[in-house]
């Protein structure tokens, strides 16, 4: 097994050099650089560690290549791979949350997450709160609470939460902290280093990066993944050996895909904001963004996403039809630049209310941007607003 993020080196390896060599498996008959894929659903016991192995057990060669590389990128002990990012979510969820056991999350999650913990965790007896910032997320917290859960940055707000004030309030209590770090990625983002317990990530986005695959992952500390394992594996919901060769693929590319995420987005940020059929722009990379100074603190890079809203939200679907490059689509971190309407995608079970509350009118969108030319992705824009 090649394992460089355990180099004795005393210089550390940078993410990109992580990217590429972190967690892979050298096959010992062939010495091939890229790891091998093993579909075997049947593994030899006895074996030289009397493990039973099984990709339902999250301990499969392929899935361990994955966890080893994610670990090192995000500086963690242990990871678990999962089929999607709401199986990694739930998961973790069931797993460190009993019946009657109270848990706080960040008022503007992602909406398939807000619709798992207000319509599924609540029906096994687990009692919620919601906050906004790290000032209402410690007003929430009671003698019973067992996790403080948020995401950073917020879909479709971009809203950077202070994960070091988080971590500090979890470990004055001792309760446990989780962050959704997908849209952050681990090139931007290290929570662990701030004193975050555990990271998850929807690795269809970002970290597979190419829009074609679903996985979820989960990096802490080897005591919090074994725990982990023990739901996951009742739970079902590994990642296949072809999908993890697919998704280590694409891991190796994730450093320099990001950074021009990054560039492209802030390029076009400043565009939108400048534009006078946007009313407002999102984007912690902008110095007006509510959480920019906290952004500024804790990220290495703002990332590719942003969002933002029309002056006449009638004109959103005018808007949609007249791109050329830009995809109206659901999703987001691929190579490809996708738009959509949060309050008809992502935040759709959301009621009206609700959406409301968390700041998503019909006239917001939600931009990934992709790899494209910056100068192409403006264009593409400018000429889809000037004719509203």
């Amino acid at each position: 097994m090649n394992n460089p993020s355990s180099s004795s080196a005393a210089r550390p390896l940078q993410p990109a050099t992580l990217c590429i060599h972190a967690g892979t498996h050298i096959d010992p008959a062939t010495r091939g650089a890229c790891s091998p894929i093993f579909p075997s659903t049947a593994y030899a016991y006895p074996n030289a560690t009397n493990e039973n192995i099984y990709p339902r057990y999250f301990n499969a060669p392929n899935q361990r290549v994955i966890a080893r590389k994610l670990a090192a990128l995000e500086q963690g002990e242990a990871a678990l791979v999962f089929g999607s990012g709401m199986a990694a979510i739930s998961t973790l969820l069931f797993a460190v949350l009993n019946p009657g056991d109270h848990a706080v999350f960040q008022a503007d999650l992602y909406g398939g997450t807000h619709h798992f913990v207000t319509k599924e965790l609540t029906r096994f007896g687990v009692r919620i709160s919601f906050g906004r910032d790290a000032a209402e997320l410690a007003a929430a917290v009671r003698p019973d609470t067992r996790l403080i859960y948020v995401e950073s940055p917020s879909n479709p707000l971009l809203r950077c939460i202070d994960l070091a004030a988080i971590a500090t309030i979890g470990r004055a209590k001792g309760i446990l902290t989780a962050v959704d770090n997908t849209f952050a990625t681990p090139i931007n983002q290290n929570p662990l280093t701030l004193g975050l317990d555990v990271v998850l990530h929807s690795a269809t986005k970002y970290l597979n990066g190419h829009s074609d695959l679903n996985a979820g992952a989960v990096i802490s500390t080897s005591a919090v993944i074994q725990r982990v394992t023990a739901s996951a594996v009742n739970h079902g919901g590994m990642l296949d050996a072809h999908a993890c060769g697919q998704l280590e693929r694409g891991l190796k590319t994730l450093s320099l895909r990001v950074r021009q995420h990054n560039e492209n987005a802030a390029e076009i940020a400043r565009f939108l904001q400048g534009h006078p059929a946007v009313e407002r722009v999102n984007y912690p990379g902008l110095v007006d963004h509510p959480t920019h100074a906290i952004a500024a603190r804790q990220m290495r890079g703002f990332g590719g996403m942003l969002s933002f809203e029309l002056r006449d939200p009638g004109q959103v679907d005018n808007l949609l039809s007249r791109l050329r490059i830009i995809f109206p689509a659901l999703s987001l971190g691929g190579v490809e630049s996708l738009i959509c309407v949060p309050s008809r995608t992502s935040h759709r079970t959301l009621s009206i209310v609700e959406r409301r509350e968390a700041g998503i009118s019909e006239g917001l969108l939600r931009l990934s941007v992709g790899l494209e030319e910056a100068a192409d992705l403006i264009a593409d824009l400018e000429q889809a607003l000037v004719k509203q």
